[in-house]
């Protein structure tokens, strides 16, 4: 016997949130504002982010291997554990560029400038950086609601949906997971 589909729809509050945080998000980044003071030090919080990365690569990882070996309940708990990571990790992204100016790639000097001289020396590995970094943001914009929708179906014991949409998320997901640690390694000099 089959478990009933829960019929509860949660599609206007995920298309809203999809499309609130990405312009929070980018608001934060581009619109320049004086910078808030949160009573502790911030800087070190893009190391956390790598490890929350890191960790939600990993347990993408897991959360595939207990699917394919039919450990459901262990898929289930490790999607929600990486879920929970990537909130925490939107939160202290935020309070991170809440706090801190933006790094450039190749800014030796830490002026926010990169001269012709640190241009050079960052050579072509800044071309390689920013292809990255850029699909890493467009892709964690984009994975939002696929992460959203792919719950939902899970939630309403739509399985079949669950499953073809999931084979689309999970490799989106983990690449967003896996970039967001390799940006955070190549840029880690110029912090």
């Amino acid at each position: 016997m089959s478990e009933p589909i829960i019929q509860r729809n949660f599609n206007k509050g995920i298309i809203i949130v999809s499309v609130a945080i990405p312009a929070a998000v980018a608001f934060l980044i581009l619109v320049p504002q004086a910078k808030i003071d949160v009573g502790f030090n911030t800087r070190s919080l893009p190391l956390f982010h790598a490890i929350l990365n890191s960790s939600t690569a990993i347990l993408l990882l897991a959360s595939l291997y207990f699917i394919r070996h039919g450990q459901v309940r262990a898929h289930r708990r490790a999607n929600w554990t990486a879920v929970a990571l990537s909130t925490v990790f939107l939160v202290s992204y935020v309070i991170y560029h809440a706090t801190n100016p933006s790094v450039r790639f190749g800014d030796l000097n830490h002026d926010g400038v990169l001269s012709a001289v640190e241009k050079a020396r960052a050579g072509w590995l800044r071309y390689v950086y920013y292809v990255i970094l850029s699909s890493h943001i467009l892709l964690s914009g984009i994975i939002i609601p696929f992460v959203l929708f792919t719950l939902q179906r899970a939630y309403q014991r739509r399985f079949p949906q669950h499953r073809r949409l999931a084979r689309i998320t999970w490799p989106l997901w983990f690449y967003v997971a896996v970039t967001g640690v390799v940006v955070y390694v190549m840029i880690s000099p110029y912090y």
